[in-house]
């Protein structure tokens, strides 16, 4: 029986849900859990990463897991996770569309989910101490089944694996199959939403990507020398369907239309991102992100929702929408804050209907043009042809009340 030393919060022995990717870590952390008296159970989901699931399984199996969870959460992922990020235009920092960050969530829950199903006392994770996705676990696994081992905390883990080489060590000497080098100098996490790099040759913020880096997106100066033209049906401010305006090829089921604008955005190298972001722990990151479909999207959305929302409600939701990002990203998905936040983000969307006609072309979305049962838009009213209902003359008045400000600050020789 292990020492009470090498637990946190003093727990006593029982059966571990795992989420488990197959790497090396994970792989590790499973056997590690056992040797110190635990029964693990790992649990892998299918959110859209290209994976040998079949291969994680048996590996997970012949290094002694009670049982092996492999989810589809597709469907899920989209429809739950995604679709209100697209709602909310929910952007991290200006520049990131949260694809880690969104899926998180998705994947803890069910982890909590198989927990519950199968009696076991804990939860636990393979994401490091310096990390976001650690917060983002955790606080989902708080909300919902309070009991985690993070090993990455543990000092008598982290003082024994200090880096990579203490890994493959002890992979070896346990039988674990691990490649003799990694797959790639950087360390990546791929997802429906996007591929994320990061770590290893890229903590240079200076070092330019390595060509052979992106997976997901072609490169731009690759891509087809024509565009491809797409239309976006939305509704309550979510896609119900994207169509091929050459082709007429359509596509209406959530997880069908994501994937196909994946496809679309990917041929044509849209989405790709290099930045340095900051993460909610404390610490400035570099992280290069491929985002085709939710790129595509973002642009889509934003224009429909600008074509049929209010003025001032919009400058409300777009408020929302920036806190919505903020939370999402610093892990705060099954907050009370954040579940007010996503329904009046979705109270928002209620007239957020129409098509939005655009092109995808050379690493760029170009908005063509849009229509909207729902729009406000008054091509009478706003017209230089036509008079319409509006008197110019209450301009003046419009303008002098604006004024008044003004001509107060400069007789107070305030701007003199």
């Amino acid at each position: 029986m292990a020492s009470p030393k090498f637990l946190i919060f003093n727990f006593t022995l029982g059966t571990v849900v795992l989420a488990y990717s197959g790497g090396l870590d994970t792989s590790c952390i499973l056997v590690w859990l056992k040797e110190e008296g635990y029964d693990v159970i790992t649990y892998l989901a299918n959110i859209g990463q290209v994976e040998d699931f079949d291969a994680a399984k048996k590996k997970a199996e012949s290094l002694g897991a009670k049982k092996v969870f492999i989810e589809d959460l597709r469907a899920e992922f989209v429809e739950e996770f995604i679709w209100p990020s697209v709602q909310a235009s929910a952007i991290y920092e200006d520049r990131y569309l949260l694809g880690t960050s969104v899926a998180r969530p998705c994947i803890a829950r069910r982890q909590i989910q198989i927990a519950r199903q199968e009696g076991a006392q804990y939860v636990s994770h393979g994401a490091t101490g310096k990390g976001n996705d650690q917060i983002r676990f955790e606080l989902t696994c708080y909300a919902l089944y309070p009991e985690i081992i993070a090993p990455w905390r543990i000092p008598e883990f982290y003082n024994r694996f200090v880096g990579r080489k203490d890994l493959m060590e002890y992979a070896e000497k346990h039988g674990i199959p691990v490649p003799v080098t990694p797959k790639a100098p950087w360390s990546m996490d791929a997802n429906l939403m996007h591929i994320s790099y990061e770590s290893g040759i890229l903590e240079n913020p200076k070092s330019h990507a390595p060509a052979d880096l992106y997976l997901m997106t072609k490169n731009p100066e690759d891509a087809p020398n024509s565009p491809d033209v797409l239309e976006i049906e939305f509704k309550k401010g979510v896609p119900i369907k994207v169509t091929h305006v050459k082709e007429g090829k359509s596509k209406d089921t959530p997880l069908d239309i994501f994937s196909y604008l994946n496809e679309m955005g990917g041929r044509h190298g849209v989405g790709r991102i290099d930045i340095v972001e900051n993460r909610f722990i404390g610490m400035k990151s570099r992280g290069i992100y491929e985002t085709p479909g939710g790129t595509i999207l973002y642009h889509a959305h934003l224009d429909i929702e600008t074509f049929t929302m209010d003025r001032e409600v919009r400058r409300i939701k777009q408020g929302l929408g920036v806190k919505f990002a903020e939370m999402l990203y610093n892990g705060f998905w099954y907050s009370p804050e954040c579940e007010f936040v996503r329904h009046c983000i979705d109270k928002s969307q209620e007239s957020v209907e129409g098509k939005v006609q655009l092109s995808v072309f050379k690493g760029q979305v170009y908005i063509l043009g849009r229509e909207s049962p729902k729009s406000l838009y008054n091509e009478e009213l706003v017209s230089m042809d036509v008079q319409g209902d509006y008197d110019p003359c209450d301009a003046s008045g419009f303008i002098k009340i604006n004024a008044v400000r003004f001509v107060e600050a400069v007789s107070c020789k305030q701007y003199m």
